[in-house]
């Protein structure tokens, strides 16, 4: 091995050395000819029914790749929206004819993958089995199995998701940017609610199935290692009997863009920073003359981590992980949309930064080096993708489609490459909002609508679900009311300070539902002042083992062992008690408002504990401690844990909440506490 070693840097050395003889790095090399992309091309054939089929051959796997798209004009479900998620959620769930068990079964077998959506479905197969893996899907697709106990509980999925959305600002801003941009009575701004979705019926969903699911709007791509010929007689015999709908295209206003730069806000206290969203209103084709243009236009605003606005809001200023744009290029109306997530606390800033880099790339000439590397990734990205079925496959669905010229892709180098400067100006001014975006922000008002006063523009006020609303009233918290006087409160809920201090060790048993596939339980230990560890299991099966002696933190599990000391842990150091909330000091405490908490008014106080900031919500009348939230940094950003605290019950003549869900991103987790034990059957030697 060591010689092995030596020999590799022993070539290293030499090919440095040559290298450097050979080339003057202080001249950039030329840019050599374009990469020749030879593009698959397809061929195919109708059936009566009005199913087009395309068929790519590519022997160079023995695989074949499926894709069925049900290409109909959008359409509005209304106060029945949920009908085609519900759609999609139930079908792969076998056929009238096949149980879903027996169904999953023979795709098993096969070693193939098939999914299905309301509006296609997709299949992988080895091309030795393509004809039963392509008979699979035409059943699962044309004849799903739709029964009542299914259907029940993929609604209860659903609802529960969308519970869990509410609170969810990500969530929240993606549906509220839609139905601002297009309309809530547009097929592109509704959005599933759970009034809509408990309208939806079991008979919505098959009436749905065949009104929508039709072949005369549909597209089966097939490409791989297969002959036309035999795929053609294969479809025929699989889809023949698929009959023809009507599917007309609906009357729903046209969406448009607003005069003049407005900021819409929506109100969600519990945001601990702003998701904004600068949007406006396109109608780009992929044939229009300058879509190549709007496409690197886009690329050096906001296309990803050498975009202006991510070099600006991220590099410059360190306000966000990622501050990116997009463009929409449809046969239907799209949108324009530049987006970053920030602290509350540079919301404005944000705006004012974004809106600068689109009116910048408006108004003058990209550089060189931009427009170079942009172009550099455009065609990069298509040759590195080129080969892939599935790229093959929407190629040749787009192509269709999209009404694009046959040699369309073949050109696509070509096409980027003589983009010029120029034409990315021109571009950014037809299809990016500049001085008529509509600016969405949705965050915590108390922190964020002060400053959004003050920037001289337009601020409407909408609800979580696209609804004009009044401005966010603020409740204002009584002047004899100090964060002294909220402990207090809460400490005799719970059954008083003395008892809480003379907490020594607590043990606690739960489950927690929503984490796993199968519960978690989870056994808990505490000892005053501030050692911890917690024991989670699966099934008998410990999955992680997680403990903190005062000093050092450690865990163990499936995931791997890890560490912690120093200011890792200063929170843990920090702590004083089991009950932590009768040890705080007066130096650790800020009262900052009155907010909602499940519709109900509660006392935000603000904990500096070991350097970090945790908000405790109190609710007004009981005095119980009902929510904490605490921003936590991550690889994708700031993250915002909330938990929720119910269900309060005396153990030991003190009150603790036996029901937590906890929600961090659009996870959400439910513990369900089983028992208490204070003050015996725990050491010290449990934390070693």
């Amino acid at each position: 091995m060591r010689n092995y070693q030596i020999f590799t840097l022993i070539i290293g050395l030499f090919l440095s050395m040559n290298l450097n003889a050979q080339i003057d790095r202080s001249v950039q090399p030329k840019a050599g000819p374009a990469p020749t992309v030879k593009v698959g091309q397809s061929k195919s054939f109708t059936l009566s029914n009005g199913l087009t089929v395309l068929v790519v051959e590519n022997d160079k796997l023995p695989r074949v790749n499926v894709n069925l798209t049900i290409d109909n004009p959008p359409y509005i479900e209304g106060d029945k929206a949920g009908m085609s998620s519900l759609l999609g959620s139930m079908m792969g769930n076998g056929t009238s004819k096949i149980s879903k068990d027996d169904f999953n079964e023979q795709i098993d077998f096969y070693g193939a993958s098939v999914r299905f959506r309301s509006n296609g479905a997709s299949a992988s197969t080895l091309s030795r089995y393509f004809p039963n893996v392509l008979k699979l899907m035409a059943q699962g697709s044309l004849d799903p199995n739709m029964t009542q106990k299914d259907f029940d509980s993929e609604k209860e999925k659903a609802l529960e998701g969308l519970r869990s959305q509410e609170r969810n600002v990500s969530a929240v801003a993606s549906n509220v940017q839609n139905a601002l941009a297009y309309g809530v009575n547009h097929p592109f701004g509704e959005f599933m609610k759970s009034s809509t979705l408990n309208n939806v019926t079991l008979n919505d969903v098959k009436n749905f199935h065949s009104k929508y699911f039709v072949p005369n709007n549909a597209y089966l791509v097939i490409v791989g290692d297969v002959k036309f010929n035999e795929v053609e007689k294969l479809v025929k015999n699989e889809f023949k009997n698929w009959k023809k709908g009507d599917v007309k295209r609906q009357d729903f206003k046209n969406p448009a863009n607003v005069t003049t730069t407005t900021i819409n806000f929506v109100d969600m206290p519990n945001a601990v920073q702003s998701e904004i969203g600068v949007m406006g209103i396109t109608n780009l084709k992929m044939t229009d003359p300058d879509y190549y243009a709007a496409m690197l236009a886009n690329q050096i605003l906001g296309g990803g981590g050498e975009g202006r606005l991510f070099l600006n809001l991220r590099e410059a200023h360190g306000w966000t992980y990622g501050s990116y744009s997009s463009v929409g290029a449809d046969k239907e109306v799209r949108k324009f949309m530049a987006t970053a997530q920030v602290r509350n606390a540079v919301t404005d800033s944000a705006i004012v930064e974004i809106l600068n880099e689109v009116n910048r790339i408006q108004t003058e000439l990209v550089s060189e080096e931009e427009l170079r590397n942009a172009k550099a990734k455009f065609v990069g990205n298509f040759v590195m993708q080129a080969e892939k079925p599935e790229v093959i496959a929407s190629q040749a669905l787009r192509t269709k489609t999209q009404g694009l010229p046959a040699n369309h892709y073949e050109n696509h180098i070509k096409n980027i490459n003589a983009v010029t400067a120029e034409q990315v100006r021109a571009a950014a001014r037809k299809y990016f909002a500049g001085g008529n975006a509509r600016v969405v922000v949705v965050g915590k008002g108390s922190e964020v609508l002060p400053a959004l006063d003050g920037m001289g523009m337009p601020v409407l006020f909408y609800d979580r679900e696209g609804n004009p609303v009044e401005r966010p009233a603020q409740t204002a918290v009584p002047v004899d009311v100090t964060p002294a006087i909220v402990l207090d409160r809460y400490l005799n809920a719970i059954g008083g300070a003395n008892k809480a201090k003379a907490i020594n060790t607590v043990k606690t048993e739960m489950t927690i539902e929503g984490l796993a596939p199968q519960p978690l339980t989870v056994v808990s230990l505490e000892m005053a002042p501030n050692k911890t560890r917690q024991t989670i299991s699966m099934e008998g099966m410990t999955v992680m083992d997680e403990k903190f002696d005062g000093t050092t933190y450690r865990a163990s599990g499936m995931g791997g062992n890890a560490e912690q000391t120093g200011d890792d842990v200063a929170e843990r150091v920090a702590r004083k008690g089991v009950i932590k909330q009768a040890f705080y000091t007066a130096d650790q405490l800020g009262l900052t408002g009155i907010e909602k908490v499940d519709g109900k008014d509660a006392y935000v106080l603000r904990v500096v504990e070991g350097g970090k900031t945790i908000h405790e919500y109190y609710d007004v009348q009981s005095g119980l401690l009902v929510q904490q939230t605490q921003s936590v940094e991550t690889p994708q950003g700031n993250m915002n844990i909330t938990a929720r605290m119910s269900d309060y019950k005396e153990v030991d003549g003190i009150k603790f909440p036996h029901v937590i869900v906890q929600e961090a991103g659009p996870q959400v987790m439910t513990m369900k506490v089983k028992n208490v034990t204070i003050n015996k059957g725990v050491t010290a030697a449990d934390f070693q």
